[in-house]
């Protein structure tokens, strides 16, 4: 495999499990240097940082806590100072609160959107001006969801805080290509990881949810790795604004059950 990305450095917001690893391990694979960031478990996230490590890869992993946006920017800074630049973000961090509309919390409320809308405008916003001070190009990456478009009863925060990813990214494809930096977004659908384990152990849900997917399956995170490195490379110079969705034909056939 050639290697796309060499020379590149890439942060990427939980990247220690599930789609953010999948993408980490990629980049790896493809020649980056790779920081992911995790909000507790700093002993397994090491573990992590030390398997993508173990191919000869450069990754290390950094505290944090996208929600606070004194940690999101610490987050790029310490990227830059230990692996000495940045190119690539991907905004992969992401939650969800299962609960009927007139049973939402403020509390909960905030959660969903202080890390999939609030956290990840600022910590673009602080590769934004990285890049410009440095005067470099570059990529960002937004791991949206199938939801910035499809609805999703009894998870209206999250449904809303992809559609407004979804805005951003199209505003943003506009005010930085003067800087020549790109902003495109990943929409999965449904994808073997950790935050779906409750499906995955559901024989009845699950069959139901694979009658909606015309490719019979559900995605894995090297399906959602595949577009990123694509994104993160020079071959996707020309795309901005737009969003890939990986759904196996989910959208296109969903009906509610």
């Amino acid at each position: 495999m050639s290697k796309r990305l060499e020379g590149k450095v890439a942060a990427i917001t939980g990247g220690n499990q599930g789609i953010g690893l999948g993408i980490a391990e990629r980049f790896i694979q493809e020649g980056a240097a790779v920081s992911i960031c995790y909000r507790s478990d700093g002993e397994g996230s090491e573990r992590v940082a030390e398997s993508l490590r173990a191919g000869g890869g450069k990754a290390i992993a950094i505290q944090a806590d996208i929600s606070k946006l004194a940690d999101g920017q610490r987050f790029l800074s310490e990227t830059v100072s230990q692996l000495g630049e940045l190119d690539i973000l991907v905004n992969n961090a992401g939650v969800e609160k299962r609960a009927s509309f007139w049973d939402v919390t403020e509390a909960d409320y905030d959660f969903v959107l202080n890390v999939n809308l609030k956290g990840l405008f600022f910590v673009t916003q602080a590769m934004v001006r990285y890049l410009r001070q440095a005067k470099r190009p570059g990529k960002i990456i937004n791991i949206s969801s199938v939801h910035e478009e499809l609805p999703f009863p009894h998870f209206t925060s999250y449904c809303a805080s992809k559609g407004a990813l979804k805005m951003i990214t199209r505003n943003l494809s506009i005010e930085l290509a003067p800087f020549n930096i790109t902003i495109n977004n990943i929409a999965p659908g449904a994808i073997e990881t950790p935050i779906n384990k409750n499906l995955l152990n559901d024989p009845v849900k699950l069959k139901s949810l694979l009658d909606n997917i015309p490719l019979r399956r559900l995605g894995k995170p090297e399906d959602v790795a595949s577009i990123a490195a694509f994104l993160a490379s020079e071959e996707s110079s020309y795309v901005t604004g737009t969003t890939f969705v990986v759904d196996g034909g989910l959208t296109w056939n969903y009906e509610e059950q």
